[in-house]
């Protein structure tokens, strides 16, 4: 799975770079998603698989440090490329993935594919109701929310009725599982907005170019990925619900200050992202190690690659939300120059992680972990 997902990433990459058609360009992306999709999902399957628990934290914090320090050298590079030659040389970097694939060949064991139908239809149903729900957050097409709440309708009741469902339903009637995907769902939605609004804010309100934006979030990524591996080793220790009520409590705290000191000084908000993302980083390690405790063995596969589908179906939402609160406010479009509708969205962001972080102590109060 991992080297069809490289494969389509790469065809992907080489489209996007030769593209001259808009529609051809989009559909590049498309192809880039559907194979990068493959690699969180995987990588979170093998730290759940082939470590033990006592190890997964660790395991899980070195993960979240290498997403943390690819999240800030990424638009450093990406602004220097873009800044200094065309920006389809960005598509080449991609093609430097084609090394992992014989690494992974090489050093993860050989498993035999078990015989098994997939549930086709159960995915579209929910890939359906995500498409038009977004539709409706992020342009506001009110014939898509019924639409889609009728997709989400149709999926339960047909996952409750075919013998090998795209999610079993028994994955839901674990309380601590679904609190913990609704978790993920809530946090994640307003670090993905973060991620969309800080470069429009350091854009439109700082009047930043490309490279300073980048030199902007190269500090926070650095901390997040630091910590984030210490992090990881922490949830062994203490145990992750601790680290990951400390995430929460970090990114609330990060977006009252983003609200208080936005508009005042591009540096201050590069020292505010650091709060932010060490506190994702936090999240990102020990949520899913705490997630990962809450199934047994025989669901830890469809457990885990669910959770990755909420994850990014979060940050998805995050960022159409963010985009649509900034649209929203009034007197303010594309080319807003008020620094109060990035306010508001802060505000707001905080007080989503705060709900999250009451939801999250209420089913899992205690350190102490078992796995299944």
């Amino acid at each position: 799975l991992i080297t069809i997902g490289l494969l389509f990433f790469n065809v992907g990459a080489l489209l996007g770079y030769v593209a001259d058609w808009y529609p051809l360009l989009i559909g590049a992306r498309f192809i880039q998603a559907v194979g990068g999709g493959s690699i969180p999902a995987m990588g979170m399957l093998v730290a759940t698989r082939y470590f033990p628990p006592d190890m997964r934290g660790r395991v899980l914090g070195a993960v979240a440090s290498t997403v943390a320090f690819a999240s800030g050298v990424g638009p450093l590079v990406g602004g220097l490329l873009a800044g200094s030659f065309d920006w389809r040389t960005l598509f080449l970097l991609s093609l430097m993935t084609l090394a992992a694939i014989p690494l992974f060949r090489r050093f993860l064991p050989a498993e035999a594919g078990s015989r098994g139908e997939f549930d086709r239809l159960g995915a579209g149903y929910l890939a359906t109701a995500v498409v038009l729900l977004l539709l409706f957050v992020a342009q506001g097409e009110a014939w898509a929310l019924p639409l889609g709440a009728l997709a989400l309708l149709v999926f339960a009741r047909h996952i409750r009725r075919h013998p090998s469902p795209f999610v079993p339903v028994s994955l839901f009637a674990n309380s601590r599982y679904s609190l913990g995907l609704l978790t993920v769902f809530l946090a994640v939605g307003t670090v993905f907005g973060m991620f969309f609004l800080i470069p429009l804010l350091l854009r439109q309100i700082h009047q930043l170019d490309t490279l300073q934006i980048g030199l902007s979030l190269f500090p926070g990524a650095m901390a997040a990925a630091i910590l984030g591996n210490i992090g990881g080793r922490l949830a062994d220790r203490i145990g992750s619900p601790v680290v990951v009520r400390s995430g929460l409590v970090l990114l609330s705290i990060g977006f009252l200050w983003l609200a208080s000191i936005a508009g005042h000084s591009a540096w201050a908000v590069a020292l505010v992202l650091m709060v932010c993302y060490v506190g994702f980083s936090l999240i990102h390690a020990a949520l899913a190690k705490t997630i990962s405790l809450t199934l047994p063995h025989a669901q830890a596969g469809i457990g885990m690659g669910f959770y990755n589908l909420v994850f990014f179906t979060a940050g998805a939402f995050g960022a159409a939300v963010a985009a649509r609160l900034l649209e929203m406010a009034p007197g303010v479009g594309a080319q807003a120059l008020s620094v109060t509708p990035y306010r508001l969205v802060f505000l707001l962001s905080a007080g989503t992680d705060l709900l999250a972080l009451a939801l999250f102590y209420y089913r899992f109060r205690r350190s102490e972990e078992t796995s299944p």
